[in-house]
């Protein structure tokens, strides 16, 4: 796994550098009230392609990347960038709303802004190791993002002067997590060998307890505030659609995502009484997506089904290529792609999560998480 180049990201170059960003703190925007404004100095993002900015444009050997029209021909200069979106994704809404810099992908080697935090996310990730692994689809596993925060504790305290000065900036800084939802699709993927290891319950259920330890070490490294975000009913994404030739959603895919769901919602209260001041909200976005399935209209979408960018029926037969056609409308489509959301239904999705309504945020609303 060289390509992930942990000890030259570890240079004291990037130690003597970071010391002029000591001073630097950001406070909440108006998203969060004067009266509970609070400091949120950073943001550290683990997960997926969800809320990938660019990280796997720097793995060489992967094929699962964005970095190629027509992928950020929303995004401020047109451009892709190594987000799966037509625009900004779910991290880089989140970080406006908190009013803080979408934190910078690992890989590309910020030597100046781990104070403000720094984002791990790599698209075909898992809770799983082996989860989008292969000859030519590599990523970076949930475990080695921990991993990589790992190193930049150890490159912060080199800068701060001490443990002491690094676990007080992580205590009030915030620690976004998407991740799951390629453990699930990999499973039910035809010619995978997984169900002759483990039946989906248990799969599920090993999907939990794995990342249960995976937050245990983030909370070891320093990570108090956890935002963790459920997963989707991925059987409804275009590319699980194709499969069916009524373009109906994979009912299979959905029934293993929501008990993932309940399974995390109930490790995650454990996890807290386990561990001191280890605070967290969790955003059920499985709800959230069958809302805007159910009633588009409300939402402003008149496409749930098909993808806005790609080739086929529902667009969904070939993925988005430079190739492929989009289209023009892409507020009104809830998918950009075979698997992700346009910008527009992240911002929907973002803006119902700061909402804090209790139908799907708990068991604190986010502004009250920031304000612990």
């Amino acid at each position: 796994m060289a390509f992930f180049l942990g000890d030259k990201l570890m240079s004291p170059f990037f130690s003597c550098v970071v010391l002029c960003c000591l001073a630097v703190l950001f406070s909440c925007s108006s998203n969060v009230s004067k009266a509970d404004q609070t400091v949120v100095p950073a943001m550290y993002v683990f997960g997926d392609s969800l809320v990938d900015v660019g990280n796997n444009n720097y793995l060489p050997l992967s094929v699962i990347k964005a970095d190629f029209p027509y992928n950020g021909i929303d995004f401020p200069g047109h451009k892709p960038t190594g987000r799966f979106s037509n625009g900004k994704n779910a991290a880089d809404i989140i970080a406006e709303k908190l009013g803080v810099t979408t934190p910078p992908p690992y890989l590309s080697k910020p030597n100046n802004v781990f104070l403000k935090g720094v984002s791990f996310a790599s698209g075909g990730a898992g809770i799983f190791n082996t989860t989008g692994e292969s000859l030519i689809k590599h990523t970076i596993p949930m475990a080695h993002q921990v991993g990589h925060f790992s190193s930049v504790r150890q490159i912060l305290v080199k800068a701060m002067g001490s443990s002491n000065a690094v676990q007080e900036h992580f205590s009030k800084s915030f620690f976004p997590i998407v991740i799951g939802s390629n453990d699930i699709i990999n499973y039910f993927t035809t010619g995978s060998d997984l169900s002759e290891k483990n039946s989906p319950q248990q799969h599920v259920t090993l999907m939990v307890s794995t990342l249960k330890e995976l937050l245990k070490g983030i909370y070891g490294l320093g990570g108090r505030k956890f935002l963790v975000i459920g997963v989707a009913p991925i059987g409804c994404a275009p590319k699980q659609r194709y499969k069916n030739t009524t373009n109906e959603c994979n009912n299979q895919v959905n029934y293993w995502s929501k008990k993932y769901n309940e399974e995390l919602t109930q490790m995650l209260p454990a996890l807290k009484s386990e561990l001191k001041d280890f605070h967290y909200t969790y955003f059920d976005v499985y709800r959230v997506f069958v809302n805007f399935i159910e009633s588009p209209a409300a939402y402003g979408f008149s496409e749930t089904k098909a993808a806005c960018c790609g080739l086929g029926r529902l667009r969904a037969k070939i993925p988005c290529t430079p190739l492929s056609q989009y289209c023009s409308n892409r507020s009104a489509h809830l998918f950009w792609d075979i698997y992700h959301p346009t910008e527009a239904a992240a911002r929907i999705f973002i803006d119902m999560l700061f909402a804090g309504s209790p139908d799907y945020v708990s068991p604190i609303t986010l502004k009250q998480l920031i304000a612990v």
